[in-house]
């Protein structure tokens, strides 16, 4: 059964940092690509950053430099380690996954084109 469970999140201030955990089971995550979402109240979801599984990523602008992606081969988890964090990356965070030849440059953000998904952790950056 493919499932993604994530874990991670939570409060942090300003600044701070956090780390979300999305581990996968019934298929090897290292060969798709995977995804990061958020969303935030009244707001649509947005894409974050993708990791392809041959190494291309992409960030929304709005995260570059503070946000990187990274797998765990051994237990079959990907990782968003977020960094500098601020109040405008609150939102509800999800993991997704999709074959590397769904990804090109103008469709990682699109939520349509990921095929299985995690079930959302909170992350709030507030003082």
């Amino acid at each position: 059964q493919v499932q993604l469970v994530q874990s991670g999140g939570g409060l942090v201030h300003p600044g701070g940092s956090l780390r979300l955990s999305c581990a996968a089971s019934g298929f090897p995550l290292a060969k798709y690509a995977i995804g990061w979402f958020r969303q935030a109240p009244g707001k649509e979801r947005e894409g974050v950053s993708c990791a392809t599984s041959s190494g291309i990523t992409y960030h929304a602008d709005s995260v570059k430099g503070r946000f990187t992606i990274s797998r765990d081969k051994a237990t079959n988890t990907a990782y968003l380690q977020m960094n500098s964090l601020k109040p405008e990356d609150t939102g509800v965070y999800y993991c997704a996954t999709v074959g590397d030849m769904g990804v090109t440059v103008s469709s990682w953000y699109v939520p349509a084109i990921y095929d299985y998904w995690g079930q959302g952790t909170q992350v709030t950056v507030s003082s």
